[in-house]
């Protein structure tokens, strides 16, 4: 959503300050590897501020049926915090330039020329057709998640399904290693079945020509 957010605001204002700006920061954060930035999260608000548990899943010292709620979710802020980073700028630099392309059609010259003001033709009728292209790149850096999520357990002494994986392969456990591959494999999938659900929520072109083919196929 923040992403999506960013792009939409740059490309409803290509060529201003706002969007310099958008576009410095997402070329920032997507030149920048995950445990650069997850460094950066941990010395910034865990070392210096004080704001944020500076590694694990819970509290030092306490059993793990003892963590509650609240500091699991704490625990758990800055490292999901370095995942969401690293797909903001994708999304962002794609919907910017949908964005760009849309107002250029001639649809959205005609619905200017009918009195629509320029924000009203980017909700109306951009973000809509943007959020198609959103919604894949999204769903399909599922894997690139999981592969960013090793480097930012090993910073943030996460104990998570990365650090399963990267032990199970150094200590030669093949039980462990084919169950976490196969998580993953069923973790994208129903990724992709979720992207395809949303694409007739957010196209009713799509859910319109499923009906239609369904109707002729009865």
């Amino acid at each position: 959503m923040l992403g999506f957010t960013l792009g939409v605001i740059a490309g409803a204002r290509s060529g201003s300050l706002v969007d310099r700006v958008i576009r410095l920061y997402a070329y920032a954060l997507a030149s920048a590897p995950t445990f650069w930035i997850a460094i950066l999260l941990l010395i910034i608000f865990a070392v210096q501020l004080g704001w944020a548990p500076v590694c694990c899943a819970g509290p030092l010292g306490v059993v793990p049926g003892d963590v509650t709620f609240a500091d699991r979710l704490r625990h758990l802020a800055l490292p999901l915090t370095a995942l969401t980073l690293f797909g903001v700028s994708q999304i962002a630099l794609h919907t910017r330039a949908k964005i760009i392309e849309i107002l250029q059609l001639d649809a959205a010259l005609y619905a200017r020329a009918q009195g629509a003001g320029k924000w009203d033709v980017v909700l109306r009728h951009g973000a809509r057709n943007a959020a198609l292209p959103a919604i894949t790149i999204l769903f399909a850096s599922l894997g690139e998640l999981f592969g960013g999520s090793i480097l930012a357990e090993q910073v943030f002494a996460y104990p998570g399904l990365g650090q399963a994986a990267v032990s199970a392969g150094i200590k030669g456990d093949v039980p462990l290693l084919l169950a976490v591959t196969l998580f993953l494999t069923l973790f994208v999938s129903v990724g992709n079945m979720i992207a395809d659900m949303l694409y007739r929520l957010v196209d009713p072109r799509i859910r319109d020509g499923a009906l239609s083919e369904g109707g002729r196929h009865g």
